[in-house]
């Protein structure tokens, strides 16, 4: 008896002492990613672990047309720096208004307002807040507070502990005058939160934009700033700045692109995605100086400013997860100029600030058009919930693994699209890359379609709380499909 206690104990302990190294060793070995129910997309490498006969699919929004002229006497041809913001049922859109070109800050800019309840069909209510021509009724937010209506640009501040009265703020400024800061409880009415700038290290010649961070408890400043290529030449770029409080903000640190190229980044119009808020996504403009479509002949059809058809431009895609790297998976444009010279002179097709919802399976982004023209406008470019890029297979099957990954939840929601003949199917992996039994690829349901939020499941069941807390992979199955985004419930 006294022999077999022995052994008994001797061999608990050893099992005791290989739990405890196999668990050390587990810990070393994982180094899994906690994305709780945070829904997660395929816009940067951040969860991609693996990617076989699936590539990483930019998608290209659709022209809905115009849904704003600037052809208010105090708007004109070089009305722009745009920012939409969806408070609630209500849509809101800010602009610069200006008719003659001048220099940056100029007395006779101002900032307009106009508003919609549905994102596509926009009024300018008059406000009755400043006079121009000797008359209140206009949609001018903000007049005579130059060079802040160079490039105002609000926000809707996400911070629980802002006040009621700090609803709404706004940067504003040029290099000159620094960054000033503006506050508001309704987003129309606005003053001065400090009578310094807030930020004075930059450029500031162009849109400055700055958000609360959910992910990073704190504001972030994506400003203007310049950048020196490995060859000496001078672009326009982007710094980052951030505060606690609105009014401090550390020193501005250039953002880095990886190994890719410069480009001249008029605009970069970074913000949290909305249904990703750990996710910032930056669609702006891209400047290309010296780049002519439009002959001299031609611009004096168009009748556009003789210093403002020598350049062109488009719209490109980044994303960042804070720190100062953007991820730029895609050099291609995510907006080419539209059919027509009118929208190739220079500055047209800068994006307006933010991608907002419009519709039941829609979201939405503006682009400023026709710039230093008559009939400048905003038009609206639609696309699919979480639709700007994908995980896309062809009619060979692959697949897409990700890296370790810790959940919260009790279900697997994905937003996809499939052919007739495709479809998706969706494997659990232990950290080691085994299927975890009862969530193999042969347990997974066959999901064909094309929805926004379908459940997945395995032999009828859709219940992974079992799993929820634990390192696991997933492998996403793929034939003639897009997965667009997956979310733990």
């Amino acid at each position: 008896m006294f022999i077999n206690r022995r052994k008994k104990n001797l061999f608990f302990g050893l099992a005791v002492i290989c739990s405890v190294i196999q668990t050390e060793s587990f810990a070393q070995k994982d180094k899994s990613l906690h994305v709780g129910n945070n829904r997660e997309l395929f816009v940067d490498q951040y969860l991609i672990e693996n990617l076989t006969h699936v590539r990483q699919k930019l998608h290209h929004p659709k022209n809905e047309g115009p849904v704003l002229y600037f052809d208010r006497k105090w708007e004109g041809n070089f009305s722009g720096y745009s920012t939409v913001i969806k408070d609630g049922g209500l849509y809101r859109l800010y602009y610069r208004g200006i008719r003659e070109v001048g220099n940056d800050g100029s007395e006779n800019e101002v900032t307009c307002y106009a508003e919609s309840r549905d994102g596509k069909v926009w009024v300018k209510p008059e406000l009755g807040i400043y006079e121009m021509d000797g008359s209140a009724s206009n949609n001018i937010i903000l007049a005579n507070a130059a060079p802040v209506t160079h490039n105002f640009s609000p926000f809707l501040d996400k911070n629980p502990n802002a006040k009621v009265t700090e609803r709404y703020k706004a940067l504003g400024g040029i290099k000159k005058s620094g960054l000033k800061a503006y506050i508001s409880s309704d987003g129309i009415h606005w003053k001065i939160l400090a009578d310094q700038p807030v930020i004075t290290e930059g450029d500031f010649d162009s849109q400055n934009v700055a958000f609360w961070s959910e992910t990073e408890k704190k504001y972030i400043c994506y400003l203007r700033s310049s950048a020196i290529s490995s060859d000496k030449k001078k672009y326009r770029s982007v710094s980052r700045s951030t505060s606690e409080d609105f009014i401090n903000w550390s020193k501005p640190e250039l953002m880095q692109f990886g190994n890719v190229p410069y480009d001249h980044l008029y605009t970069q119009q970074t913000s949290p995605y909305y249904r990703a808020p750990q996710v910032y996504i930056a669609i702006g403009a891209r400047f290309m100086p010296g780049r002519q479509v439009v002959s001299d002949e031609q611009a004096a059809v168009l009748n556009v400013n003789p210093k403002y058809y020598k350049d062109c431009s488009d719209a490109i895609f980044m994303t960042t997860r804070g720190g100062n790297l953007y991820n730029r998976t895609f050099l291609e444009s995510i907006i080419r100029p539209e059919i027509g010279l009118e929208n190739w002179v220079s500055r047209s097709n800068y994006p307006a600030l933010n991608i907002v919802e419009t519709g039941a399976n829609e979201m939405s982004v503006y682009v400023n058009e026709s710039y230093a023209q008559e009939g400048a406008h905003l038009k609206r470019y639609s696309m699919r919930i979480d639709g700007l890029v994908s995980a896309h297979a062809e009619m060979k099957e692959g697949h897409v693994t990700t890296k370790p990954i810790q959940f919260e939840g009790m279900e697997l929601e994905i937003n996809y699209s499939t052919s007739a003949a495709g479809f998706v199917k969706v494997e659990i992996l232990d950290t080691n890359g085994k299927p975890i039994p009862g969530f193999s690829k042969d347990d997974a349901t066959e999901i064909i379609g094309n929805e926004i939020k379908r459940i997945v499941g395995w032999k009828g069941n859709q219940s992974v709380q079992a799993l929820s807390g634990r390192p696991i992979r997933l492998k996403f199955y793929l034939k003639d499909a897009d997965l667009f985004s997956f979310k733990f419930n």
